[in-house]
């Protein structure tokens, strides 16, 4: 068995009491769980492990400078924001991720987002809490507009391997899936320009990370160029949308509404434009997409890969140095 020492700093943010760890322990000598860690503890308790294991918990430059045995950081996800990469690199600590454990998982919660917009779910809900369907004069309750996914277009941007599952659940719809450049990215002729793909499509969908050059990379000019009564959709990260613009277009009744997992900063303890009690045909679900159990297993999966291909010489996954 390999001696090393791991230390996992928030594993419950992966494991709700339902996953199966023994692969996770199978690498290390020693694997120590903390559920939670906040920014003072992180050194402490990394101090003489040579592995940390990380879902959210940040792992800054001043760790690398106190915890000298560290050789190996895990990340629990697949965004690498949390760590210091840069420290990592100076201080010869590798970094890997785990990538593509949660694509099923998220693709259908996009397309349930879509279709609770689509048939007004919500609002159906609603009515039937406060009474409305019981007094109705016939069967049936039809205050709300339902549209057909067959036929409408849907607008990816990011066509990552789950953009591409989120278009051929949307093909299945019978939808026509059209693809947007992404800035910084070289041009391809099958992927539109947002000025030309945006007043096309009756549902946006955002699958592509956050970054410099896509922050904000819908904002109120985008947004006015989407077609009335279109339909926006981010199951990726909250900074790519500006919230603020989107609060205000959704009042104006521009859109038929958005439906988000994610939000610029989370949790929102300090609020957030979108959180508003006036904002009309707004669903927000709690960055909970990816949290399969199916998914979740997986990570623990990958953790165990990349730990073991780090020992046997053949890092997996890594992202630095």
């Amino acid at each position: 068995m390999n001696p090393a020492r791991a230390v996992f700093l928030d594993h419950a943010s992966l494991d709700l009491g339902d996953l199966d760890l023994a692969p996770l322990r199978a690498p290390f000598g020693e694997l120590v769980l903390h559920e939670r860690s906040d920014t003072l503890e992180v050194a402490e308790r990394l101090r003489g492990a040579q592995v940390a294991i990380s879902n959210k918990v940040r792992i800054g430059a001043e760790v690398f400078e106190q915890c000298p045995d560290l050789k190996l950081i895990l990340v629990a996800a697949t965004g690498t924001n949390n760590v210091d990469l840069d420290a990592a690199r100076r201080h010869g600590v590798t970094v890997s991720n785990c990538q593509g454990y949660g694509t099923p998982s998220v693709a259908q919660h996009t397309l349930m987002l879509l279709l609770a917009l689509a048939t007004r779910l919500p609002d159906y809900q609603a009515a039937i809490r406060e009474g409305r369907w019981q007094k109705a004069p016939q069967f049936c309750l039809l205050d709300f507009p339902i549209v057909e996914l067959e036929g409408k277009t849907l607008g990816l941007l990011g066509h990552g391997e789950l953009g591409g599952a989120v278009a051929r659940l949307a093909e299945a719809f019978g939808m026509r899936v059209l693809f947007g450049a992404l800035p910084g990215r070289p041009a391809r002729a099958d992927r539109l320009a947002l000025d030309e793909l945006l007043p096309q499509v009756d549902a946006l969908t955002l699958h592509c990370p956050l970054t410099d050059a896509t922050r904000n990379l819908i904002g109120q000019r985008e947004l006015d160029l989407m077609k009335p009564g279109a339909y926006l959709i981010n199951t990726a990260r909250g900074g790519l949308v500006d919230e603020q613009a989107l609060a205000d277009t959704l009042r104006r009744g521009h859109l038929g509404g958005a439906a988000f997992d994610v939000l610029s900063v989370e949790p929102p303890r300090d609020g957030n434009p979108l959180l508003a009690g006036d904002i009309p045909r707004f669903i927000l679900t709690p960055h909970s997409a990816w949290g399969a159990r199916e998914a979740r297993q997986r990570i623990v999966g990958q953790l165990s890969e990349n730990a073991a291909g780090f020992f046997a010489g053949e890092p997996r996954r890594v992202v630095a140095p």
